[in-house]
């Protein structure tokens, strides 16, 4: 009777605040509305003690209930998502728990290989309902803002060629390759002799099967292997998608390694996410809490500002930094679409409950990257310390050439 006093009260307190389309079914089959036009979210709580996640609606809260099963949520994973942060801002104070937390969390080699496992080894087939035929797995490029999901992606991997200033015949090591397609670009376009390194199993096998399906087997080398034990120097490095699991304590070190490993002359580039809290605390309302829980563990985001230090520290000089927030927000936005299109073949791949944690996740990235709370940079570096001739005069070369 308690837990339903609380309910009542708090459904009559939001009415008051705003107006949603959000539809309450409670266990005795009454229906609550909280505005007149039709509902586009469905939240089902299928007995009494299912209210206490409603009195308190964090991401992390509401979002470990759907997943777990003990709420029944029906909806579009983007409507989910804003009302559910609609919830939490009227409802929670934006201090304390439901802050931007700050969390340190340990790394080792160990520990990285299983959070990297845990997120990628799902299946190859999981991750093609959703992404693009080269199963790109980053931030795309909408150049023009029209491009379909794999254009707007190989037109990202062109302008990280670009932006390398890639020669042909020069070596490059790319970090966190993924299903290779960098690598494989690279090795097209410019003969580029390429080693590609992932601590995904699945990631590795595919990767090497199609670079033998491509015929690049005397140019690229795919190796299952922490980034730490490469060795030898390298033209140019790149590493996409993969800095988040390092850990903010270990950002220093992460760039001394790809120091030892640049050529005298050598250009490396960092694609990543950052948070836009200064105090690299996670996104607010315990979302970052769900995403370690459930999606990424052990990973870390830290403010550009502190990237920037670390690769200072690193004895790298940056020489160029570009923001691409809004091609992340419709990248995501298309994976999110992509799933539930696909959401029977998702569910008969990973079953119900890993399907349910990334229908909320991939909607959950868009709207945080539509709201500035993290974003995604790309930073090119060099060695630090050269003499000024080695920078570029301009960007020119990071452009195609008008034809």
């Amino acid at each position: 009777m308690f837990l339903q006093n609380q309910l009542s009260n708090w459904i009559d307190g939001m009415r008051a605040q705003l107006t949603l389309p959000l539809r309450i079914e409670l266990w005795n089959g009454q229906q609550v509305d909280l505005s007149s036009e039709a509902p586009r979210v469905t939240i089902k709580l299928p007995n009494v003690a299912a209210a206490r996640y409603l009195l308190t609606p964090s991401l992390s809260n509401l979002g470990a209930a759907y997943v777990e099963g003990a709420i029944e949520v029906k909806g579009k994973a983007k409507d989910m998502i804003a009302v559910v942060n609609a919830l939490a801002r009227t409802s929670l104070k934006a201090e304390g728990k439901f802050s931007r937390l700050v969390r340190s969390i340990s790394h080792s080699k160990q520990k990285d290989a299983e959070a990297i496992r845990y997120h990628y080894d799902v299946s190859n087939d999981f991750y093609q309902q959703f992404l693009d035929p080269r199963m790109v797995y980053s931030c795309a490029y909408f150049e023009d803002g029209d491009e379909d999901l794999a254009e707007a992606q190989l037109k990202k991997i062109d302008h990280i060629l670009r932006k390398i200033e890639l020669q042909p015949n020069q070596t490059l090591l790319d970090i966190g390759c993924g299903w290779g397609a960098l690598v494989i670009r690279a090795a097209q376009q410019y003969k580029a002799r390429c080693v590609g390194v992932t601590l995904s199993e699945n990631q590795c096998a595919l990767a090497k099967q199609r670079v033998r399906e491509a015929g690049l087997e005397h140019l690229i080398e795919i190796r299952l292997q922490d980034y730490r034990d490469v060795r030898g120097q390298f033209d140019r490095i790149t590493s996409v998608g993969m800095f988040e699991h390092v850990g903010l304590r270990h950002l220093p070190e992460y760039f001394g390694a790809i120091n030892q490993l640049l050529a005298p002359d050598g250009v490396v580039m960092n694609h990543g996410i950052t948070t836009t809290d200064t105090d690299n605390g996670e996104t607010p309302y315990g979302g970052g809490e769900f995403i370690e829980k459930y999606v990424f563990p052990h990973g870390e985001l830290a403010h550009i500002g502190n990237v920037l230090k670390a690769m200072q520290q690193g004895a790298l000089e940056v020489s160029d930094v570009e923001n691409l927030r809004r091609h992340y927000a419709r990248t995501c936005a298309i994976w999110t679409d992509n799933f539930e299109a696909h959401g029977d073949k998702v569910r008969e791949l990973a079953g119900d409950k890993r399907y349910r944690i990334w229908h909320v996740y991939l909607a959950g990235c868009a709207y945080a990257f539509e709201q500035d709370w993290i974003s995604l940079y790309q930073i090119v570096g060099r060695k630090a310390g050269q003499r000024s001739a080695a920078l570029p005069w301009s960007r020119k070369h990071m452009y195609p050439a008008a034809t």
